[in-house]
């Protein structure tokens, strides 16, 4: 694939997310967003491990700041990341997740963007799945347990059932591999963070 340039280290990107984001809710989406897509950098492509982790810890940006306008979500974050100096790849890559608000953007194309659009919104049903459950840990968590909760609309209803689907479809995964994948993923940092905030209704 060759190497991609985020423009901008880790620490600096963090610094961002934390300067336009105050609910630790986001903080903790960025962060678990980062850490699974470093998961997945590792089986697809390892040399891009620090961008795949900028463009998950990035991905929402601007969400806390403008959530009342999901079709410009990513929109607003492309000047701030360019500003701080992030390359039009890392601005692309993100953009990409939210081509199903709004046309204009880039719909995704390599596989680090089909990743962030299908697992990003999983992360976050996972997230408050994993709230309700006695250990609050991904460890002991199960596809099975996944699958219920992925079809009880009630639950979570913030979470978009059609990305993740789409998001599978874009993999060439069935449903299934994806929960499955995602949970390992997040079992892969879960010893250094086993809790996650429940995400937002």
């Amino acid at each position: 694939m060759g190497n991609l340039e985020a423009g901008i280290t880790r620490e600096a990107a963090f610094a961002l997310l934390q300067e336009h984001n105050k609910d630790p809710f986001h903080l903790e989406h960025g962060e678990t967003v980062e850490q699974t897509m470093r998961y997945f950098a590792h089986e697809f492509d390892p040399e891009n491990e620090e961008f795949w982790g900028i463009v998950g810890l990035l991905h929402d940006l601007d969400w806390e700041e403008h959530d009342d306008e999901p079709e410009l979500h990513t929109v607003f974050a492309a000047k701030d990341i360019e500003a701080a100096g992030g390359s039009p790849e890392l601005i692309r890559a993100i953009q990409s997740h939210t081509s199903d608000f709004n046309p204009e953007l880039p719909k995704p194309e390599l596989q680090m963007e089909k990743i962030l659009f299908a697992a990003e919104e999983l992360t976050g049903l996972i997230g408050a799945a994993i709230a309700m459950r006695p250990s609050k840990s991904v460890m002991d968590f199960e596809v099975k347990s996944l699958k219920k909760k992925f079809k009880d609309k009630r639950f979570a209803a913030g979470v978009s059932r059609d990305v993740i689907r789409s998001g599978a479809e874009m993999l060439g995964w069935e449903l299934d591999d994806l929960f499955a994948r995602t949970i390992v993923a997040m079992q892969s940092f879960a010893p250094d963070k086993d809790t996650f905030v429940p995400v937002a209704e």
